[in-house]
């Protein structure tokens, strides 16, 4: 256990309270363990104290301690460690004790506390001054199925640090002073070991202090080990709370390599026993007999001081030994995964020199390959440089084609909205057409309505003129005979020239939907017909009107008021029908000139939209 030096860490003695310490518990239960077995044992103790560097067995008998403490007084050699030849220590002249229940533990316990350095401080009243080590070792004998018998050998190590404090808080001086500096020099040198051993280091230093050489097996080596960090919750204590926190971290670290005791037969138990007992023997008969070989004390002191420098140069060896051997053997597996490689590199050097070899002569085919390759590479380029050439020819001539066709779709888009125009114009030039040619139905009719108007009023002339012709004719018959035959004969002439003035009209009304040169030539020839007509008509009227004054000069006196108003009347109808032609022609001449020019316009509008056409044509199939 580590911890600071005020806290108790020893616990309790005597029966098992609730707050008994580890060391009565561990052999309470030990004890508790070995019963519950029901097998033959031993149990042996040892409790021994480090101070100042110095060991000192704590279950030492009462005259054997008061002969020691005279020799200290007379400067006499402390108990001293020794090598036991299996890597261990042990103590020379520690005294052991043969218990046989927890009760006789307790009580050496106790009587080698008594004897532990103690001292007030500061911080402690009961401070403890030396390092403890209460050993408890254990021998079990078994039996094989065999008969044969064997003794299980396990130890238990309990071991008590000194407190680490602070010289000038626990106000320490002189001796105290000393002695705290022993307590830490030595915790500082299991520092160090605990150091060594977590870093791995090749050497660790335990010789530097008899605390780590007693430790040793417990500290990186063959054992478990448990370490119980105490600390106070004061903050005070705060400076050795993390002190003794950071031993405990770093020591937690150490991995142990333990391993299960080896049983030992009986026999050669005892035969070692009997060896132990007959080298006391020998020591006690010399001692007694004084037969040994006598020495001045300082040279024994010298000798002694030389055996231990020695014993110290030798465990330093033996641990640069097996730091050597440690090394060979890593330098030999080394050397034998180098052979092994080395072998690798040769079999894969045989490899790459037939892999070179064929590489040779791939390397001289490659060759011929690469000045065939770089003719073919330069013929390549020069063909890639003269198609970049060709290809910047295209690329310039795409550029000048592309803006080509772009202005050839604008001029496309205009003709489109030209032609769409051109449409729209045909469209109202049909509209116009239909209407013209709705404008020209109706007037036709209304043409048609007045000349049948007119004729209907020429009949109802003619009729009442037929009816006063006919109030004389009937009393002049024979005289008028020949001027009725006349008179028909006009009729039926006119009659005629009337029917034919008629059919043309409606010769004309139903072309009139036609072409416009058969609509203009039809109206000539109407107009012709028309001339012809009323020229004939006129002609015809004159003779009959001469004829009828030749004939009725005797009746001149009652026919003149009757002659001028028939005359009126024909003047009147002639006027209406000159009028009426005159009216006719003007329209059909208005009509024409209108059509002429709409299907010159739509002619022009056709060609230019054709021409246009076939330029676009034209200019496409040049482009592509």
């Amino acid at each position: 256990m580590e911890g600071e030096c005020r806290r108790a860490k020893s616990g309790p003695k005597g029966q098992l309270p609730a707050d008994a310490g580890v060391i009565p518990r561990a052999v309470k239960q030990i004890f508790d363990t070995l019963e519950r077995q029901n097998t033959e044992y031993s149990v042996k103790i040892t409790f021994l104290e480090l101070y100042n560097e110095e060991i000192t067995d704590l279950l030492a008998p009462e005259e054997i301690s008061k002969a020691a403490f005279e020799d200290k007084q007379k400067k006499a050699l402390p108990l001293n460690l020794m090598e036991d030849g299996k890597g261990g220590v042990l103590v020379r002249g520690l005294e052991e004790e043969i218990v046989t229940n927890a009760s006789e533990i307790f009580s050496l316990l106790e009587r080698g506390s008594a004897k532990r350095r103690t001292a007030e401080t500061l911080l402690n009243k009961q401070s403890s001054r030396s390092h403890s080590l209460f050993s408890i070792t254990i021998h079990i004998k078994e039996a094989t199925p065999e008969g044969e018998e064997l003794i299980k050998c396990g130890k238990l190590n309990l071991v008590d640090l000194a407190g680490s404090e602070n010289i000038s808080r626990s106000g320490a001086k002189e001796g105290r002073a000393r002695e705290a500096g022993e307590i830490n020099k030595s915790l500082l040198t299991l520092g160090r070991v605990i150091t060594a051993l977590v870093e791995h280091l090749g050497h660790v230093p335990y010789r530097d202090s008899k605390l780590t050489r007693l430790l040793r097996d417990s500290l990186g080596g063959r054992t478990k080990t448990c370490i119980i960090a105490t600390v106070s919750p004061s903050v005070h204590c705060l400076e050795e709370t993390l002190s003794t926190l950071d031993y405990a971290h770093r020591a937690k670290s150490i991995k142990n390599r333990p391993e299960v005791n080896q049983k030992m037969m009986k026999s050669t138990l005892i035969k070692d026993l009997y060896g132990e007992i007959d080298r006391l023997k020998a020591e006690v008969y010399a001692a007694r007999e004084k037969v040994g070989v006598y020495i001045p004390k300082d040279r024994y002191q010298q000798e002694e001081n030389e055996r231990k420098a020695m014993a110290d140069q030798i465990e330093q060896m033996n641990a640069s030994l097996e730091v050597n051997h440690k090394l060979i053997s890593d330098l030999q597996q080394n050397y034998d995964s180098e052979l092994q490689h080395s072998a690798d590199l040769s079999k894969k050097l045989e490899v790459t020199e037939k892999c070179l070899d064929h590489t040779s002569n791939l390397l001289s085919t490659t060759k011929e390959d690469l000045k065939q390759a770089q003719y073919n590479l330069n013929e390549k380029d020069y063909i890639i440089s003269e198609q970049k050439k060709a290809e910047n020819a295209l690329t310039h001539q795409t550029y000048v084609l592309r803006s080509d066709l772009e202005q050839y779709t604008r001029d496309n888009t205009s003709l489109y909205s030209k032609i769409a125009r051109g449409d729209k114009l045909s469209a109202t030039n049909r509209s116009v057409v239909n209407t013209f040619q709705t404008d020209l139905a109706s007037k036709l009719d209304i043409l048609s309505n007045t000349l049948n108007a007119s004729i209907d009023q020429q009949n109802m002339h003619l009729k009442s003129v037929e009816d006063l012709c006919q109030s004389y004719v009937d009393s002049h018959d024979k005289a008028t005979s020949e001027l009725k035959k006349k008179i028909l004969a006009s009729k039926s002439l006119y009659m005629s020239h009337m029917e034919a003035f008629l059919n043309v009209v409606l010769v004309h009304k139903a072309s009139a939907n036609g072409t416009l040169e058969d609509i203009s030539s039809l109206s000539a020839a109407s107009c012709c017909s028309l001339d012809q007509l009323l020229v004939c008509v006129e002609g015809e009227a004159q003779n009959i009107f001469n004829d009828i004054h030749n004939l009725l000069t005797i009746h001149r006196s009652e026919m003149t008021h009757f002659t001028q108003e028939l005359r009126e009347s024909f003047q009147i109808s002639l006027d209406r029908t000159k009028e009426m032609s005159t009216y006719i022609i003007g329209l059909f001449d208005k009509y024409v000139e209108e059509t002429s020019k709409l299907h010159s316009h739509s002619n022009n509008t056709h060609e230019a939209q054709m021409k246009s056409i076939e330029d676009f044509q034209m200019v496409y199939e040049v482009s592509h």
